[in-house]
């Protein structure tokens, strides 16, 4: 239910803000699980760094590298109010989500992940949230444990508690599949895996752009995300900790920046955020980011989640119409707006191939989710999903892209040659 001040959005205007949709004829972009695309506002932001005041952050004494220094950590500012940390200096600035995970991973799994230790993932991760923890339980001898899902798409909590144990030290876990859209109610999870004694990392590079996402109500310990999910730019990602966690932590990088003192044999190191940002960092990037979060700020994360939500319900109503598709996952109010699918006859590849030709852009493929791929039985999907700028016009280009792929494919395998036994 909205709130009393809540605004829908004016889609039209939103759109006339992206250089992309100004093409004819317009793309249907139906992949911003994937990228989204980049308004003016944070293009026009970037290129006045490059073009009034590009010089290095926080050692030049001189105007344009204060001037540098000042919209860098403002960037840094924005993030932490957006997801309503306490302090910006819980704000990391990384390439991206990947990097985050794999930053806790070395930094804090490095010093506190031991043999026999357990961290438990959930079948929904992406394989940034998946990798980093089985190289981590390959160096430590830690134990790798699975929450598993239901046919419904979404988790089987039945099982947590089981899971949980004294053994556990970490749950890692998405808040919003990429493949197939669950929602995870995190902070019960958060809740329990404390109660047991372990730390929780949040993969919420499909939450954050889309939704109100809190870190203190939700008391997760870490949380990552990406500015190009964002309608921000690609290179800059986000890392949030808890203080005590992040002070307590040995750097990730070694180089400049991120010291106090240097001597032949050893170091010390500088406060946070710095400690993490070693050497120079992607300074137009993470102020670009800043930006992305003004204009998601005032568009309204909740008329952006509302706004999904109706596209969602809609596009599946659409899509079911079609003969011999498969939707996966669960219902359209249990997960954000991400609809994978698959046409009985059709490849993934082929489908997106043709859509192509149509102008509306979809990811196909295994998502960076080949676990989730195996437990659903296929080798990929197709996938579309949506942001503030997609319109029902889009998902009526998407149907009629479909039913044009059927009958594309029905005609060509009506006209193969038959094949010789070999």
């Amino acid at each position: 239910m909205p709130t009393a001040n809540f605004r829908p959005l004016d889609v039209e205007a939103i759109r006339k803000d992206f250089p992309i949709f100004a093409s004819t004829p317009p793309l249907a972009f139906l992949d911003s699980a994937s990228s989204t695309q980049t308004p003016h506002p944070v293009v026009e932001a970037m290129d006045r760094y490059y073009d009034t005041y590009r010089s290095n952050i926080h050692r030049g004494i001189y105007r344009i590298s204060e001037e540098a220094t000042e919209q860098y950590e403002r960037a840094r500012q924005k993030v932490a109010k957006l997801i309503n940390a306490q302090r910006s200096r819980q704000i990391i600035f990384t390439r991206n989500t990947t990097e985050s995970i794999n930053l806790v991973a070395y930094s804090w799994g490095s010093a506190n992940i031991r043999e026999g230790d357990e961290i438990v993932l959930t079948v929904l991760e992406h394989h940034s949230n998946l990798v980093p923890w089985q190289l981590l339980a390959q160096r430590t001898g830690a134990t790798l444990r699975f929450l598993e899902m239901t046919d419904e798409g979404l988790l089987d909590f039945t099982q947590l508690r089981d899971l949980l144990t004294e053994k556990t030290k970490l749950v890692a876990l998405t808040h919003v599949s990429n493949v197939l859209g669950t929602i995870t109610p995190l902070q019960s999870i958060i809740e329990t895996a404390h109660a047991a004694g372990a730390k929780v990392v949040v993969d919420a590079a499909q939450s954050v752009p889309h939704f109100r996402v809190d870190v203190q109500q939700l008391d997760c310990d870490f949380l990552a995300f990406s500015g190009h999910k964002m309608c921000g730019p690609t290179g800059v990602g986000v890392l949030y900790g808890k203080l005590e966690l992040l002070q307590e932590m040995p750097p990730f990088l070694g180089g400049g920046s991120m010291i106090r003192a240097v001597e032949r044999d050893v170091s010390t190191y500088a406060d946070l955020p710095a400690k993490f940002e070693a050497g120079t960092p992607s300074i137009a990037e993470a102020i670009g980011l800043g930006h992305a979060v003004d204009y998601l700020t005032h568009a309204g994360l909740e008329a952006i989640h509302v706004h999904e939500q109706e596209l969602l319900k809609y596009a599946h109503l659409r899509l079911q119409d079609i003969e011999g598709i498969t939707l996966y996952g669960p219902a359209p109010h249990q997960k954000a707006g991400v609809i994978a699918f698959n046409i009985a006859g059709i490849h993934p590849h082929d489908i997106a191939g043709i859509l192509d030709t149509q102008g509306v852009a979809i990811r196909a493929g295994h998502h960076c989710a080949q676990p989730l791929m195996h437990k659903l039985g296929v080798i990929a999907t197709a996938r579309a999903s949506f942001y503030l700028y997609n319109t029902t016009e889009d998902v009526e280009r998407l149907c009629d892209g479909l039913r044009k792929a059927q009958t594309l494919m029905t005609r060509t395998k009506g006209h193969e040659k038959p094949r010789r036994n070999r």
